[in-house]
């Protein structure tokens, strides 16, 4: 097949593409040492992938064009929700176009390798960022980490007297309080951690808590909105949207806080993005030297340096100063107990927060 690259092929792509690029390497670096653009004349130049994306854009779009110059890969990325792509490759099988899976949360891509439909990440690769940041089979790598928190209205009771645990906010005190968006991927993860530490009956009580005392938005950005104008007075999202609420309206504008959970609450989490090589994609090597890039110090410090507010993985790139340590907040997530999120959706919606 046209593209198709045979095995002892694959070895020697990957061998040129490391002298092209050093994030191939093990060193976990990318480009000359001064971080200039690498020589695109190795064997994997003038190639293109499909990257389909449910990451941020703006960042994925950076990150993309400094790969093909670094590289001279070219990238079509294709971007939207990490739930709908996850489908779109399952119905699409060997015909899909997508080289690459960059998703937000590990369980869209934990479907994807249950399926078998996930090549096996290099080595070197998976190297450059700690163990327990990637898939345990091996099958993708996590490329940054954010951590849920509890935004509060800035002076609000859900301010001065936050909760304790995520598990409160299903007590009677919260009704008419506060937001949730149970139909963002980024929760449903919280829930399994519920599920995880409480179990089925009381994660089931939980939500039911929930549905009962919150009032219900479609993404954490009109929850996070809703919360900075007074019309709740809290609500659980993820770190990153109280700091791009925060440049999008200004100092004086802002009038929300965030508040972490303890460490060890289930509503500390952790989670990671990662990303992934299609085992029916048309270009292996190229796929793989993008994941080698993206796990690598330049394509880090893109993502450090970002309006996405996330926090980058390998060691020795800084995320923005303004963000706490992340091992303050709580330890990333073991992707495996993770696992899919079915059980998650499927208390969703049993519980009516999820049609």
């Amino acid at each position: 097949m046209p593209g198709t690259v045979r095995p002892l092929a694959t070895l020697s792509v990957i061998a040129a593409c490391a002298l092209a690029l050093t994030a191939c390497g093990s060193s976990g670096s990318g480009g000359s040492a001064d971080g200039t653009p690498a020589p695109s004349g190795s064997a994997l130049a003038g190639q293109s992938i499909t990257v389909y994306s449910g990451q941020h854009e703006q960042t994925v779009k950076a990150l993309t064009e400094d790969f093909t110059k670094r590289t001279g890969i070219k990238v079509e990325l294709r971007s939207g929700d990490e739930a709908e792509l996850a489908n779109q490759i399952l119905q699409e099988g060997a015909a899909s176009p997508a080289d690459v899976f960059y998703a937000e949360n590990p369980p869209a891509l934990t479907v994807l390798g249950d399926k078998g439909l996930l090549a096996q990440v290099s080595a070197d690769t998976l190297k450059s960022v700690p163990a327990a940041d990637s898939s345990g089979k091996g099958d993708w790598v996590g490329i940054s980490a954010r951590t849920s928190a509890f935004l509060a209205g800035t002076g609000k009771g859900a301010d001065t007297a936050p909760p304790a645990s995520v598990l409160d906010l299903a007590k009677p005190e919260w009704k008419g309080r506060l937001g949730i968006a149970p139909s963002e991927t980024d929760f449903a993860p919280v829930v399994t951690q519920v599920l995880k530490a409480k179990g089925e009956d009381a994660a089931k009580q939980w939500l039911k808590g929930l549905k009962d005392n919150a009032k219900v938005y479609d993404s954490n950005e009109n929850l996070s909105a809703a919360i900075n104008s007074g019309e709740v007075e809290g609500g659980v999202i993820d770190h990153y949207y109280f700091y791009r609420l925060r440049d999008e309206k200004g100092a004086a504008d802002t009038h929300s806080t965030l508040h972490y959970f303890p460490k060890g609450d289930p509503g500390s989490l952790v989670d990671v993005s990662g990303a992934a090589v299609l085992k029916n994609g048309k270009h292996q090597a190229a796929g793989q030297a993008f994941l080698a890039y993206l796990a690598s110090a330049p394509a880090q410090t893109v993502i450090a340096n970002s309006a996405s507010y996330e926090y980058p993985l390998v060691t020795g790139v800084k995320g923005k100063p303004e963000l706490p340590a992340l091992d303050g907040i709580g330890a990333v997530a073991d992707p495996a107990q993770l696992g899919d999120g079915k059980q998650a959706l499927s208390l969703l919606q049993d519980a009516g927060l999820l049609q």
